[in-house]
């Protein structure tokens, strides 16, 4: 029989080689954003290279106007995520809280749509944008980011909402609160370990989007997200390896700096949903 430290200890040994193997991907890439494009494609897997290139983030972040494209996405996963939020929490608040004709109609309505995917959606998307007068602006690129179902994040506020006592609402009704009032003073912060969730989530999804942006700015490359501007990469003989691994590097940084500062209220988000 194995004991229990042995047991352990063999469950850490594996947990902490899976580790390695997860995480050697990224550190490769790492590495090999410091490479020529030569030694990149000669090197294999070995991770140091013969002399550090750090002139490749400049000519990412300069020569393949990584900067603007920075910029560009900032404001697009920013402005989607507190659109995301808004409007999956109001909806999630009303499906967890309220009783009216065609809720269950409305749900599975809702849940359907999950099996829906998203490329199959793009041309009347375009379609809705350009006819709204938002083509080829960073405005249309975020209402169409913006506008889809997600279905998981109001089933998470739905959920949560509804195991709430009706105890907090009565009190906050009898104060002399309106609906909205109700829900943006009270149940609205109540549910910060959702919000926390959702925006960790939707930031992700949305700083890594890539078919609506390129649909979308196609005719305007200045609008480019970094997802997006990775093409500049990409010539038409000739691939810059080294600086697209420089741009992912860059493009990466900020999503895994988010949520190593925000892991606890994801976990605790979720753990929340569940429980619920």
């Amino acid at each position: 029989m194995i004991s229990t430290k042995s047991a352990r200890l063999i469950i850490h040994v594996f947990l902490i080689l899976f580790g390695i193997v997860w995480i050697y991907p990224f550190v490769w890439m790492v590495f090999s954003s410091l490479k020529t494009n030569q030694e990149f494609l000669t090197s294999g897997t070995a991770l140091l290279p013969e002399e550090f290139q750090w002139g490749n983030y400049a000519d990412a972040w300069y020569t393949a106007n990584f900067s603007g494209y920075f910029l560009n996405t900032v404001i697009f996963t920013v402005a989607t995520v507190v659109i995301v939020i808004f409007l999956s929490s109001l909806t999630g608040y009303a499906l967890g809280r309220i009783d009216f004709p065609g809720k269950k109609t409305i749900m599975i309505c809702v849940v359907a749509i999950m099996f829906i995917p998203k490329g199959y959606t793009i041309i009347p998307l375009f379609k809705l944008v350009s006819n709204m007068g938002l083509a080829d602006s960073i405005l249309g690129i975020i209402v169409a980011e913006a506008s889809g179902a997600h279905v998981l994040f109001i089933l998470m506020f739905a959920s949560f909402f509804a195991n709430l006592p009706k105890s907090i609402e009565e009190a906050a009704e009898i104060d002399g609160a309106g609906f909205l009032t109700v829900f943006s003073k009270v149940m609205l912060p109540l549910s910060m370990p959702i919000v926390a969730t959702t925006a960790i989530m939707q930031f992700i999804w949305t700083w890594s989007s890539f078919l609506v942006p390129l649909v979308l700015t196609i005719s305007k490359p200045e609008l480019r997200t970094l997802a997006v501007g990775m093409q500049s990469f990409v010539q038409t003989y000739a691939v810059d390896f080294s600086g697209m691994a420089a741009g992912a590097t860059i493009s990466l940084l900020p999503v895994m700096i988010i949520f190593i500062i925000m892991q606890r209220y994801f976990i605790e988000g979720v753990a929340g949903a569940v429980k619920s």
